[in-house]
Parts: structure tokens; C-alpha cells; sequence
């Protein structure tokens, strides 16, 4: 019901305020060609695409925090937003049809994860992830992503780096339902990925050692978890740009409900995590308007306190 009313309030609201009954009306296509064109063509496709952001963000924080066993993980501090950002601006700069920057964003991810996972397992005790490790090391790819984004901009047209740094910090505003469609494909594909082995990673909760004893392929499984939990987070960089501390701050609301099993904190974080996206861009619409705030920057400055809030439970 908050989701439902939350998207409501996104279609009707904004630079030009509508009336329920306006919003009906373009449902129907029985409204003015005007309104119409506001809530089909414009801001409809604008909410689903962040409800969509929303769930993949949420369902691999989830996913990351589960698996390891660390409240504070999430798809940006282990370098896999990062990494994607890399693939989707390398796409940009050549000229690749949009349809294909998720590829490229996934393959820019995946290798981060990759690199993440290797130096962890290289300073770990007998090939063990050691998980204090694999954080830092993120952090440290995430930095050489942002290197790279540098040199691949440093050269292009002016208009084409306010373009990217635009892109960058965040937004839905350019969502058409060509985006949606294929955003709604890769998220479709990753969260009933992440709910069939939902309760491998419920073992893999208890540590390596013990989801071992229970007969888990530990390497497979976190191998499963952070590449699914990696396409998410590449699917939407690619679809809206760097959107932070969703994956960080969903998780532990959807916990604050009482949710335990990892089906159910899934369903809770895609729920929590598209009604707080959708509510973010409403905010970044109508806060100034006719300007827009960039989407990214609005949930940074919801996440951030929420960030320091848990470091202190931390100590």
C-alpha cells in the first residue's frame, strides 16, 4: 500500500501538479493530449525505472550483507558500482547502443569483484576470504574506477563530460520505456536468481566454516551471491547512473521489521528499497523546481547519517 501510493504521488506531483482524477484519466486515455503526454510518456516510465533501481539496489545490499556477515557492505563499497560505472562510460564514449551498456557495466563489475575477491583470498589464512580485507580492497578498486573514469573523460567534448557527470551522480529524468523494459529484464532475472539460493545464503549467514559442515560449497555459493548481487547493481548503473547508500541503508530497514530468512528480507528490501527511490526522486523533482536534484545526491544525503548511525552501534 505505501509502494502503491508512493508511485501515485510520483505520477501526480511535480513541476505541473495533476489531480488524482488527471491520472486516472491518462491511465484510461481518456485525458487531454497534454496530460496524457505528462503522466505516460514522462513521468509514469520515470517511476517504474526508479522502483526498479530501488529493488536491485536493496535486494544485493541485502544479498552482500548476508553473505559477508557485515552490516555495513553494500554493492559501492566492494567496488562493484564502481567497476560498472567504468563498463557503462566506456560504452558511452564509444558510441555503443544503450541496449548493450548493461553488458558492458556487468563485465566492468564483474571484474572488480574479481579483483575484490583475489586480493582478499590473497591475504587470507589457506585461501580464505578474509572479510575485513575484501571491504578495503573494494574501497581501493572502487578509487582506481574512479581513476579511470577520469582518463576515459579527459579528452571528450565538454558537453559529453557534463553529459557523463550528470549521468554520474544519478538520475531517472531520461526514463523511457525502452529502459524500463530491459532494466526490468536484468532485475527480473537477478532477484529470482537471489531467491532460489536464498537459503544457501542463510547458511552461508552461520560463516564458512559452518556452512561448510552443512554440506555448502562455500566458494560457489559466495562466488553465486556476489555476481548476481553484481549484475543488479551494473543493470542500474547503467539504466540511472551512481545511486548510493540504497543497498546500504534498505537492508536494515526491512530488518527493523522483524524479518529474518533471507526469501523474506529479499521481498522486504524490494518493497522498502523501490517506495525509497521513487520517494527520493519525487523529492529531487519538486524541492526547486523547474530544477531537478540529482537523484543520487538526495539518497547520499539520506544514507549518510543512517551510515554514521550504524558505525556508532558498531563500537
Amino acid at each position: 500500500m505505501a509502494l502503491a501510493a508512493t508511485c501515485v504521488l510520483g505520477v501526480a506531483l511535480g513541476t505541473v501538479h495533476l489531480s488524482l482524477a488527471q491520472v486516472f484519466s491518462a491511465l484510461t486515455n481518456s485525458a487531454t493530449a497534454s496530460v496524457y503526454s505528462i503522466v505516460v510518456t514522462l513521468r509514469l516510465p520515470r517511476v517504474v525505472l526508479a522502483a526498479l533501481v530501488g529493488i536491485a539496489l536493496g535486494t544485493s545490499g541485502a544479498t552482500l550483507q548476508a553473505t559477508l556477515r557485515n552490516p555495513l557492505a553494500e554493492p559501492y563499497l566492494l567496488g562493484v558500482s564502481g567497476g560498472a560505472a567504468v563498463g557503462a562510460v566506456a560504452a558511452m564514449m564509444l558510441g555503443v547502443s544503450s541496449a548493450f551498456w548493461p553488458v558492458l557495466a556487468f563485465t566492468g563489475a564483474a571484474v572488480a569483484v574479481v579483483l575484490a575477491i583475489g586480493v582478499a583470498r590473497g591475504a587470507g589464512e589457506s585461501g580464505h576470504t578474509d572479510v575485513r580485507v575484501l571491504l578495503m580492497a573494494g574501497v581501493v578498486v572502487g578509487a582506481f574506477a574512479n581513476a579511470l573514469i577520469m582518463i576515459l573523460l579527459a579528452n571528450v567534448p565538454a558537453n559529453t563530460i557534463r553529459g557523463a557527470l550528470w549521468w554520474m551522480m544519478g538520475s531517472v529524468a531520461d526514463a523511457t520505456w525502452y529502459t524500463v523494459a530491459w532494466l526490468g529484464v536484468y532485475v527480473a532475472l537477478g532477484v529470482a536468481y537471489l531467491l532460489i539460493y536464498a537459503p544457501e545464503i542463510d547458511v552461508l549467514t552461520l560463516g564458512e566454516d559452518s556452512a561448510a559442515g552443512l554440506g555448502v560449497d562455500v566458494s560457489r555459493a559466495t562466488r553465486r551471491a556476489f555476481l548476481a548481487s553484481a549484475m543488479l547493481a551494473a543493470a542500474t548503473v547503467a539504466a540511472a547512473g551512481l545511486i548510493g547508500f540504497v543497498g546500504l541503508v534498505v537492508p536494515h530497514m526491512a530488518r527493523a521489521f522483524g524479518l529474518s530468512r533471507q526469501r523474506a528480507i529479499l521481498a522486504g528490501c524490494a518493497i522498502i528499497g523501490a517506495i525509497l527511490v521513487v520517494a527520493s526522486d519525487l523529492l529531487a523533482r519538486i524541492v526547486i523546481p523547474p530544477s531537478e536534484l540529482p537523484l543520487g545526491a538526495v539518497t547520499a544525503v539520506l544514507g549518510v547519517p543512517f551510515f554514521l548511525i550504524q558505525l556508532r552501534r558498531m563500537r
